[in-house]
């Protein structure tokens, strides 16, 4: 066994092993205590906002249980996480969309301009998000009924492989009964013995189906008109081609499963998960905080904050698959505040994030659990992708020790990315062993403390060089 050291050798011992998956759990099954506990496989520290967010999932579940006009007053309680950047908000609303199974979507709110500035219209998040339910319950479907078009594309392929009489094609003599013979062919396909014979078969190709307007803000929007319905014959030519029998089989599935599925059902499910489940992520919430008077761009500030205000309020926004009510949608806002303040918010989207968390900054003994402690730290998923190279890679203690005292130096002599400066230190620190990775199979390799110090300290002491480099 070999070990890094400052010459280069490397030494580790075996069995490392990757993470295992999340288990799979329904927002049903998890109380506030169980929610926090998987965010604690994938977020370090940050109980504060981990209770909070977990208390409002739960209670989105609670209004549903409850049902009636009453579910309809009761509204979420909209989060206002505050905290530098790389501290883990953003982790948090993602995990905690995944946990529910809810349609996601991260925004950054210094991305939207008021009526009149060029910029991105307000409601064209939900419009975003409204897409994304739609794409999620459309995967869901195709699943469902995966099997049924799988028996439907596999006839189809038979009847291509052994065509009636009066088609062109071999067998087409004068063989009437040709049940027998499609038995044996479809042995064969499901064994894989045809996968590379040729066939022919129409592809549908994809048209836009939506016209395009500019708006206001200058951006470009989608008519939410449906022209296939209106003109079926105006768009989706149909061309003929030749590919082997494995890609028509998964095409052929894929145009069954479509004929299957309910493409209007889908979306008014699409709709339904966005008005009762949708949860969006309103970042950089900080960069349009203030009420200054000046002229210039500046004084757009307040305009994007009145024309978010409705949204998170409580409105109806036009899709291309409906109106959408955003009333129960939850919003987490976040931002770094490190200019301005909560209290530089109007007054009236102050009032729609009731809710207000303070993130913690990241320490080194923070750094330490974040590279050893989540089921995809950075440690496990190096040592995962090494591994493919037949490299057994390993994190002695002092080395995780060394990095995360070196990140937080670097942190504090320059600008304080949080977390993800470990991610520009790990890659520097195993830039030699990923780029010789594949002339190193069947290595052991264990990065000490040692290798570390002589890998990063000269980078991180220049703190011009550190600057540039990390």
């Amino acid at each position: 066994m070999t070990k890094v050291n400052t010459a280069g050798e490397v030494s580790i011992p075996t069995g490392t092993t990757v993470s295992a998956s999340v288990p799979e759990a329904t927002i049903d099954d998890l109380a506030p205590r169980q929610i926090v506990s998987e965010l604690d496989k994938f977020v370090v520290g940050q109980k504060a906002a981990k209770r909070a967010v977990a208390i409002a999932l739960r209670n989105r579940w609670r209004r549903q249980q409850i049902g009636g006009p009453m579910a309809d007053e009761i509204f979420p309680k909209n989060i206002l996480m505050i905290g530098a950047t790389g501290v883990g908000k953003t982790e948090i609303a993602r995990r905690l969309a995944k946990l529910a199974r809810a349609p996601f979507l991260k925004v950054e709110a210094s991305k939207f301009t008021e009526v009149g500035y060029v910029g991105r219209d307000c409601e064209s998040m939900i419009r975003d998000l409204t897409e994304i339910a739609v794409a999620l319950v459309k995967e869901e479907k195709r699943r469902d009924v995966l099997r049924k078009a799988s028996e439907r594309a596999e006839d189809r392929l038979l009847q291509l492989l052994v065509p009636e009489p009066t088609t062109p094609g071999f067998l087409s003599g004068e063989e009437t009964d040709l049940g027998p013979t499609r038995e044996k062919f479809r042995k064969r396909l499901r064994d894989g013995r045809l996968d590379n014979r040729k066939v022919e078969i129409e592809i549908e190709e994809a048209r836009s189906t939506s016209l395009e307007m500019f708006t206001p803000q200058g951006g470009v929007e989608e008519v939410g008109i449906n022209l296939k319905e209106m003109m079926p014959g105006l768009f989706g030519r149909r061309r003929r081609q030749t590919v082997t029998v494995a890609e028509a089989r998964e095409i052929l599935r894929q145009q069954e499963a479509e004929k299957l599925i309910d493409q209007r059902q889908v979306a008014q499910e699409g709709i339904r998960r966005v008005e009762q489940g949708g949860l969006i992520f309103l970042d950089e919430i900080d960069k349009v905080a203030g009420r200054e008077g000046g002229r210039g761009p500046d004084v757009s500030r307040e305009g994007v904050q009145r024309d978010l205000l409705p949204i998170v309020e409580g409105t109806t926004v036009t899709t291309k698959y409906g109106m959408v009510k955003t009333d129960h949608i939850l919003f987490i806002a976040a931002g770094a505040f490190h200019v301005s303040k909560p209290s530089d918010l109007i007054p009236e989207l102050q009032g729609r994030l009731p809710i207000r968390v303070e993130l913690s900054d990241l320490g080194k003994d923070e750094f330490v659990r974040i590279l050893t402690e989540p089921e995809a730290s950075l440690t496990k998923q190096y040592t995962a992708l090494l591994a493919t190279e037949g490299v057994e890679l390993s994190f002695s203690g002092d080395a995780v020790e060394e990095i995360a005292a070196l990140a937080v130096e670097v942190n504090s002599k320059t600008e304080n990315i949080g977390a993800r400066r470990l991610a520009t230190l790990m890659e520097k620190l195993l830039e030699e062993i990923s780029f010789q990775a594949p002339e190193m199979k069947s290595q052991d390799i264990v990065v000490d403390g040692e290798y570390v110090r002589s890998a990063l300290a000269d980078i991180v002491k220049d703190e011009d060089l550190s600057r540039y480099v990390l």
